[in-house]
């Protein structure tokens, strides 16, 4: 028979397309904005003549009625994602929820681990080869297809055509359901300021030409909207929503430089706005994939560049990622996040980020940290600490792999809420995570993230300037002991063997209303490297600064000194002191080049070889001695 033919002789009811339905079978009944609602409103119809009937599901945007509680002896889901609509009846029991990895679903599927009786999912209108889309969801609907005994298809004239992997033969279904209604959207919702600088800081660990993974949500709108400076981004993806089609729209994303897939979007699914839906229709840069393909690590891994980024309810002070409970309340699931974070990690020049608030607020209104001590009782982890890389908040980035259990305390502490950061680090005490004479205080002063900025060296290469952080104690530690003994002496105007912990813990735990620190950092992909670096303390009475700076021997006449000065005297100017002071022996030639070009005045003689030099923006305070 031709494939019309097939397709009109199986056109029947929504009731008759239930009516093989029996009790105690297994149902898998779509995912996302794709689950035929047409036939769960037939299903749940017929519930008296059903029980012990179980039904399979990811996230799904559909009311679930199967999940009210009067239907509890008729059905029972089996959640592999719990959303809004299965929260509460997992967490009352009367639904099941089962944590695996999405990549590795459909494997439960095709072994017949979990064998599927009936699969009801939701379609195009077949073309004119027989052929129809799975739209906006293909995720595990196609194993679930290859899979059942029994396929039914709700035939939706507003189901977006989409392209790749996503089409399916009507004479793989024993019937179908033909109607017209609108796809659940998901709105977009306003971004507070929070999401707003979260974003920003992610999409600074964002290249040109980089391939990303995000979902849907504040976080990931908020990160796709400050790519707009960045060019020939690519998309390879679990799902997705309207932030990435703007991003198409304003040309930022091409995926020209991807290095599987050239020039396309892969996902598995997507939900968002019925803008969205009509984007996607027939558009040959998108690319559907199962999730046995698009989420598989190792395909992932195989895109250069790949950013990864995933939220989480809380994570603690060595690392562990918690993102599918709050303790023992399930909330959503583990989803594809390990899935993706590992073929990042795996991907040349990749970055896998977990982003999140560095604060949430209880039903009982009460504000709780989102950076703990140890993850709540209960608490599920989801990526581990030998996982995790970049972890991100409100506050700034910190990366972990590779790191000691005191460096992320410390890290992750530095990017918590200022107003919970001394009982976190009173807690990394108590744990023995960090060194025991750190003050409960420190870690309190909020980062100045608006003095960041690049600039390019005298050999072309590019670097950041930034104010100092706490964890930068282990570069200012290799930095020390790379340097000369003439520079260290120019520095200290002493001979220094050693810098011991707690004096480095020092130098880059700051007050940074008194004093700043300014490091200059070549980036790398594994690890940065600190080649200078310029502070001042100021005098609270003068308001008059002392300056000083030192610089790796080997980038010496880069410029480094020049960078330091400029951005530390914008920053002294801004802060409105009166001027600042350095003192510097004869025979430094550099630096007494520097403030002669800076407009320093040599004022007196320390000694028989030390000079002190003074500029002064205004006047100083009354009574002040300059």
């Amino acid at each position: 028979m031709d494939p019309i033919s097939i397709y009109q002789g199986r056109l029947v009811s929504a009731q008759r397309a239930v009516a093989p339905v029996r009790s105690g079978k297994r149902i898998f009944t779509g995912s996302g904005a794709g689950e035929p609602q047409t036939l769960i409103e037939a299903l749940v119809a017929r519930a008296d003549r059903l029980a012990d009937t179980e039904i399979l599901n990811i996230l799904t945007l559909g009311v679930a009625l199967y999940n009210e509680e009067h239907f509890a002896s008729h059905f029972r889901t089996n959640a592999f994602f719990v959303g809004p609509n299965t929260r509460a009846a997992v967490n009352e029991c009367r639904a099941d929820y089962t944590p695996i990895f999405l990549s590795e679903m459909p494997g439960l599927f095709r072994r017949g681990q979990m064998p599927i009786d009936y699969a009801m999912v939701q379609t195009t209108p077949p073309d004119e080869h027989g052929f129809v889309s799975l739209g906006v969801t293909v995720d595990v609907v196609r194993a679930a297809i290859d899979c059942a005994r029994h396929v039914v298809a709700e035939v939706n004239k507003q189901m977006p055509r989409t392209l790749g992997d996503s089409f399916v033969h009507v004479s793989e279904f024993n019937a179908f359901v033909e109607t017209d209604r609108p796809l659940p959207t998901l709105p977009a919702a306003e971004l507070p300021e929070v999401l707003d600088r979260i974003g920003r800081h992610v999409a600074d660990l964002i290249d040109d030409g980089a391939t990303i993974q995000t979902g849907i949500g504040g976080i990931p709108d908020a990160v796709l909207a400050h790519l707009g400076d960045k060019n020939d981004l690519g998309v390879h993806t679990e799902m997705f929503s309207d932030g990435v089609m703007l991003l198409a729209r304003q040309g930022n994303l091409t995926g020209r430089r991807k290095s599987i897939h050239r020039g396309k979007i892969v996902a598995t699914f997507c939900m968002g706005s019925q803008d969205l839906y009509t984007w996607i229709d027939n558009n040959p840069m998108l690319e559907m994939r199962p999730t046995e393909y698009a989420n598989d690590p190792f395909i992932i891994a195989q895109n250069e560049k790949m950013v990864a980024i995933n939220s989480a309810i809380e994570v603690d002070l060595t690392g562990q990622v918690c993102a599918d409970s709050v303790g023992e309340y399930f909330y959503s699931g583990i989803g594809g996040q390990v899935d993706f974070i590992r073929g990042a990690a795996r991907s040349q020049g990749g970055k896998p980020v977990i982003a999140l608030p560095s604060t949430a607020i209880r039903p009982d209104g009460e504000v709780r940290s989102r950076i703990v001590s140890t993850l709540m009782p209960g608490a599920g982890v989801v990526t581990s600490r030998g996982d995790v890389h970049y972890v991100v908040t409100e506050y700034g980035s910190a990366y972990l792999h590779g790191k000691s259990l005191r460096e992320r305390a410390l890290a992750l502490i530095s990017i918590a809420h200022p107003d919970f950061r001394g009982e976190l680090l009173a807690a990394a005490k108590g744990r023995h995570l960090v060194m025991p004479y750190l003050k409960d205080v420190d870690l309190t002063p909020r980062y100045p993230e608006e003095l960041e900025e690049t600039s390019t060296l005298a050999d072309g290469r590019q670097v950041m300037l930034r104010p100092i952080r706490v964890t930068d104690e282990p570069l200012i530690r290799e930095f020390h002991y790379q340097l000369s003994e003439e520079t260290v002496y120019r520095r200290y105007r002493r001979p220094l063997k050693a810098l011991p912990a707690q004096e480095r813990w020092k130098l880059v735990n700051i007050d940074y209303d008194l004093e700043m620190a300014i490091v200059v950092l070549l980036r790398g992909a594994a690890k940065d490297e600190l080649l200078g670096v310029g502070r001042y303390y100021t005098d609270e009475q003068t308001r008059i600064a002392e300056l000083a700076f030192t610089v790796r021997d080997d980038f010496h006449d880069q410029g480094i000194g020049s960078l330091l000065m400029g951005h530390l005297l914008r920053t002294a100017r801004a802060r409105d002191l009166t001027g600042v002071e350095a003192h510097t022996q004869h025979d430094n030639h550099r630096m007494l080049t520097i403030l002669m070009r800076s407009g320093f005045v040599a004022t007196e003689q320390d000694d028989e070889d030390t000079t002190h030099w003074l500029l002064l923006f205004h006047q100083p305070h009354e009574g002040a001695e300059a």
